[in-house]
């Protein structure tokens, strides 16, 4: 069995498209660049499509094994009894997790071919895309969680890269140095988490940790709980929940495909597996659940609100993103981790459909991307209308698209944990409510109406980009049918049994009118949106008009960089100025400098003075040198100090 499936080629082939292009690109003719930057990904999803049809189909020596693990035969770290090996683990949640990874991966490259045609870089933005790729791939491949934090790592570097990768313009080189300090506060969690671990069960394998609590009954809370809470603060930082999402709207500084792989594909969905990873751990506290339930719910919401009054494009898909990811932590916290990774394989689908469709528009309108300025683009961007609609319908949890059933399985499993459940269902149902407003108070703005840009002449994007669209856009609409009790059922060798609605309390009935529920208040968000921008689209001027308070805050998102600013960025600064700056490096370790260089100064003059080449001073010195020692041995020291009452004492006597 060992290397049948080579699993290390599954990151190694973006690696070495991410070599060839970053160290050659320049040199290498277009087309070429191309081929490499997509053979590697195509291949990389090659491998894993064979795995996931091997099982599926149950044909070859790997229909039956799950986990598959391959290690590297040479030993990585081996201290006294620790032992940590280089390995890479296939079993159901990581296989879905790489189809998703990969394949939307590799859609979104093919996309990019079009987007980035006249770029200056267009090889080093797809070397980065592919070093991207590479470390979400060890991330998922991972089989303890010291290979998994270099993946971690990785990820944000290559974030940083594609975040800033127009760093000629001042917003896009912070944007990509704030998600990259803001990550490094998450890994610091994600730190603590590994050193405890080790401490406590003396391993960082996945495995090995899951049957050491599984054999003592008695790791319940208390350090459980720590690591727990440390690996929910890494989780927070990388899936831009409550109080570390500030980086992910600033993210949309980087080119629109490149947003589309950091929120559908790859980095924000870190957190999600990593906590569907390590749920052994979750499961043994309570309390660490309640807080990932908690925050996951508090952020879906608070996102929510945010977007209804976004007018940058890619922002309403940025908070969108947030929020959704809240859905997930909502679903981990209530222990429904199967729910939580089916809503992040349908986000996939859906969310990075609505980035490469408002890159369509934004590329068709010559880069335009206020909302306010558009209008109208239904007939003159057809293709791109007819498949963002399919996502607007998906996000917003319409039957039969694919959001309606993983949203649905998320806010049934919340709604069966007691009064707690009941609670978070209902601000599940509400951020629904408002997740369907603000979509499709998108979908009108920039396809309904007049065009509010009447020079600018939009066209439609050239096939090279809309064809990654209509498949997503086939995923977005069928992509939920695979159903839960099936994806339930197949990931619950890892994740743990899933709640069947036909057993649980209220049986399937309960579950059909959650169901409606969910439609019902989707319906209502959509109804709002076209009173408010279809039939009298001067509605929402007078209503900010008349609330300008509750406007102004939620337009300035609630001023959350701003009180960072205030209460953490702004001591940070002036610490370091004026107190690392000014006392620890001038005075300090400026003062010692200058001292020692005055010291050194002036023994240099004195011994100038003694190496001064002069035959004559030489002379000089040794006449006086010579005139001390005869003045030393023939002066009777001993008498001549007697008399002032010192007394020489010979050792030894």
């Amino acid at each position: 069995m060992n290397g049948y499936l080579h699993l290390w080629l599954i990151p190694l082939l973006p690696l070495a498209g991410f070599l060839i292009n970053g160290l050659l690109g320049r040199r290498l003719p277009k087309p070429v660049v191309t081929a490499v930057a997509l053979l590697a990904p195509l291949a990389s999803f090659a491998i894993v499509a064979v795995a996931a049809l091997n099982f599926f189909w149950h044909i070859g020596p790997f229909a039956s094994v799950l986990p598959y693990t391959e290690t590297c035969p040479i030993a990585w770290i081996s201290v006294g009894t620790l032992h940590i090996d280089f390995s890479f683990v296939l079993d159901q949640l990581s296989l879905v997790m790489l189809l998703v990874v990969t394949g939307v991966g590799l859609l979104i490259h093919r996309y990019s071919v079009g987007y980035m045609a006249h770029d200056e870089g267009y090889a080093r933005y797809f070397s980065y895309l592919n070093l991207f790729l590479f470390f979400m791939t060890t991330l998922v491949l991972a089989g303890n969680a010291l290979v998994m934090f270099i993946g971690w790592e990785g990820v944000g570097l290559a974030s940083y890269l594609l975040i800033g990768f127009w760093f000629q313009k001042t917003t896009a080189a912070e944007a990509g140095k704030k998600a990259f300090i803001v990550n490094r506060i998450g890994d610091f969690g994600f730190l603590i988490g590994m050193f405890l671990l080790l401490a406590n069960f003396g391993t960082l394998t996945f495995s090995e940790i899951a049957t050491k609590l599984g054999q003592d009954p008695g790791w319940t809370g208390g350090v459980v709980t720590v690591i727990a809470l440390s690996l929910l603060l890494g989780a927070t930082g990388k899936s831009a929940q409550l109080p570390l999402y500030i980086w992910l709207p600033d993210a949309m500084e980087g080119p629109t495909p490149v947003s589309a792989l950091i929120h559908a594909a790859t980095m924000v969905t870190a957190g999600v597996y990593m906590i569907a990873r390590n749920h052994v751990l979750f499961d043994h506290s309570p309390f660490a659940l309640s807080v990932v339930a908690i925050v996951g719910a508090a952020t879906a919401l608070f996102a929510a609100t945010i977007g209804l009054v976004q007018n940058d494009i890619k922002r309403v898909l940025a908070y969108s993103t947030i929020s959704q990811l809240g859905y997930m932590f909502l679903a981990c916290g209530v222990a429904a981790y199967s729910a939580a990774i089916f809503h992040l394989m349908t986000h996939a689908f859906f969310k990075a459909l609505l980035f490469l469709a408002a890159g369509s528009v934004i590329h068709g309108l010559g880069g335009e991307q206020d909302l306010r300025k558009m209008g109208g683009l239904r007939k003159k961007l057809p293709v791109t209308f007819w498949t963002m609609t399919a996502a607007v319908f998906a996000i917003a949890g319409f039957f039969p698209f694919a959001g309606f059933f993983s949203k649905d399985a998320i806010l049934y499993a919340a709604f069966q944990q007691g009064t707690a459940g009941k609670a978070l269902w209902f601000v599940g149902v509400v951020t629904a409510l408002l997740t369907a407003f603000y979509m499709f108070r998108l979908w009108y703005l920039a396809f309904f109406g007049e065009s509010r840009s009447p020079e600018v002449h939009a066209h439609e994007s050239p096939w090279s980009m809309l064809g990654p669209l209509v498949i997503l856009a086939l995923l977005s609409i069928g992509g939920g049918w695979i159903g839960m009790d099936r994806f339930g059922s197949f990931l619950s060798a890892v994740t743990g049994p899933t709640i069947d609605p036909a057993t649980a309390a209220g049986g399937k009935s309960l579950d059909l009118i959650l169901s409606a529920v969910a439609v019902a208040v989707a319906l209502v968000g959509w109804y709002i949106a076209h009173s408010f921008y279809k039939q009298k689209p001067e509605r929402p001027a007078k209503l900010a008009a008349a609330m300008p308070g509750p406007y102004k805050v939620l337009a300035n998102k609630y001023y959350v960089d701003e009180i960072y600013g205030a209460t953490v960025v702004k001591p940070l600064m002036l610490t370091s100025t004026y107190v690392l700056g000014w006392v620890v490096d001038k005075a300090i370790l400026g003062g010692s400098a200058w001292l020692l260089g005055g010291l050194a100064t002036f023994a240099g003059a004195l011994l100038q003075r003694w190496q001064s080449g002069n035959i004559r001073s030489y002379a000089a010195w040794l006449a006086v040198g010579a005139a001390a020692v005869l003045l030393f041995a023939l002066v009777p020291w001993a008498t001549f100090l007697a008399n002032f009452g010192i007394h020489l004492t010979m050792a030894g006597n």
